[in-house]
């Protein structure tokens, strides 16, 4: 069975920088799309950042700059870099990638189990 395992989370003082990994297993990341999610208590659950097949990039506007996905093909492993941390990246962090389906790519189809990044001012 296909799994995204995320490992990195935590708390830290605003301005600090922490970095999310989501490992896959049993599953290995094609050229489709794979992202990063973040849900804060209350809120819907916002897409921060997305890799393409062709490996270019968005970031949400709030995150820009400050953010940074990455994908390690090595290790089958995607990264998310998180610099300059403000209270208000408090949330759970979500990785999801897309899976080939014919004729190009799913929607996402496997999701990590979240890591909370708690962030104080």
């Amino acid at each position: 069975q296909p799994q995204l395992v995320v490992s990195g989370g935590g708390s830290v003082q605003a301005g600090g920088s922490l970095k999310l990994s989501c490992a896959a297993s049993d599953f290995v990341f094609h050229d489709c799309a794979k992202a990063w999610y973040r849900q804060a208590p209350g809120k819907e659950r916002e897409l921060v950042a997305i890799i393409n097949s062709d490996t270019t990039t968005a970031y949400t506007h709030s995150v820009e700059g400050r953010f940074t996905i990455s994908l390690d093909n090595s290790k089958n492993t995607l990264y998310l870099q998180m610099n300059s941390l403000k209270p208000e990246d408090t949330a759970m962090y979500y990785c999801a990638a897309a899976d080939r389906q014919w004729p190009g790519c799913s929607a996402y189809k496997y999701w990590g189990q979240g890591t909370q990044v708690t962030v104080s001012s």
